[in-house]
């Protein structure tokens, strides 16, 4: 089930080996590799259902919801520290959020966290980080649709703001311009890309 380089399988038997042990491991392994944390969600998802069908319990789920919200409070500590791992805990808590479900709807004790990461990424001193503009980015391309529907206001402040960035910052590379116009326009068109709009953006990236 886990080795050094962090989880290889999901567990047979999950009553067999130590769930708290095995969430910190994914924890761990996802603030150092971001290619793991965009998989994690869904080895996350088995684990549970897993827990829940043969054993009845939800120590995994706790113990990882736990994790998430210690990293949460420490957020900006981490983000000083290591800015890839932060990207990494925003990637990793937004996978989360798109795949945990309770009676097949996102979890509520998620939305606020997910919501003030992708705020902070948001923020000036952000926006003039093409990594931080890409992961904002690409979680809401991934999640924005969903987290509007449990929580709209938010979703109208952060826009407001990353309007406000695209028109007024200073200090932006033109890729982070695009892709803050692309995903003001994906959800001014509701959460769908045009394929004028594909074709544009896809050129001019890859140009």
């Amino acid at each position: 089930m886990c080795s050094a380089d962090g989880i290889t399988s999901s567990p047979a038997d999950p009553s067999s080996v130590d769930l708290e042990k095995v969430a910190n491991i994914i924890v761990d392994q996802s603030l150092k590799d971001c290619v793991f944390s965009k998989e994690a969600g869904r080895i996350c998802y088995t684990i549970i259902q897993a827990e829940s069908k043969q054993v009845g319990q939800n120590i995994f789920r706790r113990s990882l919801l736990n994790r998430l919200q210690q990293e949460y409070k420490d957020r900006e500590e981490l983000r000083a520290r290591s800015p890839q791992a932060w990207i990494c805990y925003v990637t990793f808590i937004c996978n989360i959020f798109d795949y945990l479900r309770v009676n097949n709807m996102p979890m509520m004790a998620l939305v606020n966290p997910v919501y003030e990461c992708l705020f902070r990424l948001a923020q000036p001193d952000s926006l003039r980080k093409e990594e931080e503009v890409d992961c904002l980015v690409l979680q809401l391309h991934r999640i924005g649709e969903q987290l509007e529907k449990m929580n709209s206001q938010p979703m109208d402040e952060l826009f407001s703001l990353l309007r406000d960035g695209f028109l007024l910052q200073e200090g932006l590379s033109s890729l982070s311009q695009l892709l803050l116009l692309e995903i003001i326009e994906f959800r001014a068109a509701d959460w769908k890309m045009t394929d004028a709009a594909q074709k544009y953006y896809y050129s001019e990236v890859t140009d």
